[in-house]
């Protein structure tokens, strides 16, 4: 996957504008767990947009709007899903962590092996 891939997949998977019932976003905040893959390909993306913009002082307001949506959004997505009782994976907790934690370091600048 390239830098540009990355950003796409990350936008359309987070972004209101491209929103769908089968977006990541989207299927959580119909109380559905994410598709097969797609938490996995969302942790790549975040690894090649990490590893693309090692260095950079700025980061693009869509992207950080992405990456804000990402992390706080399905958490608390996540979070209203358990109090109604949604059937969630019992990895997701653990899955939207480590999304978090992968988006903070593209914020610190830090190495994201050690995870």
């Amino acid at each position: 996957m390239d830098f540009q891939t990355a950003y796409q997949e990350l936008a359309t998977q987070t972004l209101p504008q491209y929103e769908t019932e089968t977006t990541f976003l989207g299927r959580l905040r119909q109380g559905y767990p994410p598709v097969p893959g797609q938490v996995t390909s969302l942790l790549l993306a975040l690894k090649v947009i990490h590893d693309g913009l090692h260095q950079v002082k700025v980061l693009d307001r869509e992207l950080a709007h992405a990456l804000f949506l990402l992390t706080y959004e399905s958490r608390n997505l996540f979070e209203s899903g358990r109090a109604a009782q949604a059937d969630w994976p019992p990895m997701l907790d653990e899955d939207l962590e480590r999304i978090a934690i992968a988006a903070y370091k593209i914020f610190i600048d830090a190495p994201l092996e050690s995870n």
